[in-house]
């Protein structure tokens, strides 16, 4: 009888250290030891790369911009609120190379930590922002050509870039409290939040994305959508290649770096993530990174590509109008070379604008 006993017994005990010990599985993402040597080498290159680019370049769009204001319209007062934005974030970069060279050491402080991720995320949604005005500019010079010219005017426009600063600012500003230097092995610079804060961090970057990019993303996509089929559309070529331009842009530098990084967020809190599927999204998120940065030099690359050159006029007749400032232009001839600073930034709604009135020629 007792051998039998101490048999139930036995079995008893196996089975329950086995219910309740959990099955193997793969460790969460939260313990995967992530190999992120690549990057020690591939983003301080990208970063230089586009420091050089970006620094150069916006310097030269704002030294010739601000020697000639009286020429400045519309699209040339967005694209010099475009270069100043990747300007300022040109000179934040050298730290972010120093550091990466140093093995994600950081040694400039907790406040430069939290300028140099502020202004990261400050000019990319501040470049999306003016790129998606600039686009919506253009698509209403294609369907709606007699609402641009109150549009374009000076004191509108400049309402306009006022309201991007101070939009984009609210929306970035949060990064000013989470981004802040930590100590692991060494002191380190986080880029969304320390470990213990990333929980509230999450909500706030999934919404920073919504509104910062895919909200201006599918707006720039009806834009192309209803000016491609507009009845203009065949006269108005160099909007139409305009807004496809800045949505090609998009593509390139902003749209991945959006979707891998939405990714990451997600699966970092999420629970049982393989360690594989967690570095792999994490290895495309830092590769990504640097095509979001390369929009710094690339609006202004693409502004010198398709500059016209200064003074350019709409239509021969408007010549004769400045020796006859009370002439009447009918505005439905299809011009195809309006007034403009930079070709492919440039506003051409005025040439096509189906009516007539006289023409004032300021000077």
């Amino acid at each position: 009888m007792l051998p039998v006993v101490a048999a139930i017994n036995t079995g008893l005990s196996c089975f329950l250290h086995n219910s309740s010990s959990p099955a193997p599985s793969s460790p969460p993402a939260s313990s995967c030891s992530i190999n992120e040597s690549y990057k020690y080498i591939f983003l301080p290159i990208c970063y230089s790369f586009t420091f050089l680019f970006s620094i150069t370049l916006n310097s030269v769009i704002l030294y010739r911009s601000f020697r000639q204001t009286k020429r400045w319209n519309a699209s040339l007062i967005y694209m010099v609120n475009l270069a100043s934005t990747d300007f300022m974030y040109g000179l934040s970069l050298p730290f972010l190379v120093a550091s990466y060279i140093m093995h994600d050491r950081w040694v400039f402080g907790d406040f430069m930590c939290r300028l140099v991720r502020f202004l990261f995320y400050f000019n990319l949604y501040c470049s999306i922002f003016f790129l998606t005005c600039i686009s919506v500019h253009r698509y209403l010079g294609i369907c709606h050509p007699m609402k641009v010219i109150t549009l374009e005017t000076k004191k509108a426009v400049k309402n306009t870039c006022i309201l991007v600063w101070i939009v984009v600012f609210a929306l970035t500003c949060p990064i000013f409290r989470f981004a802040q230097t930590g100590h692991i092995t060494k002191m380190n610079c986080w880029d969304d939040a320390i470990d213990k804060e990333f929980l509230h961090y999450v909500p706030y970057g999934i919404i920073l994305h919504l509104l910062g990019f895919f909200v201006p993303f599918s707006i720039i996509a009806c834009n192309v959508f209803l000016g491609a089929h507009s009845p203009y559309a065949s006269r108005r070529r160099k909007s139409i290649r305009t807004i496809i331009t800045i949505t090609l842009l998009f593509a390139l530098c902003f749209f991945p770096f959006h979707v891998t990084r939405t990714i990451f967020l997600l699966l970092k809190v999420a629970k049982r993530v393989p360690c594989q599927t967690m570095t792999t999204v994490s290895m495309c998120y830092k590769i990504t990174r640097p095509l979001a940065s390369f929009n710094a030099w690339l609006n202004a690359l693409l502004y010198f590509l398709t500059k016209d050159k200064v003074g350019a006029h709409c239509c021969p007749v408007a010549k004769s109008s400045s020796q006859h400032p009370n002439m009447v232009i009918s505005l439905d001839q299809g011009c195809h070379n309006p007034v403009s600073f930079a070709g492919l930034w440039r506003t051409d709604s005025t040439c096509q604008t189906k009516s007539s009135f006289p023409l004032k020629v300021s000077g």
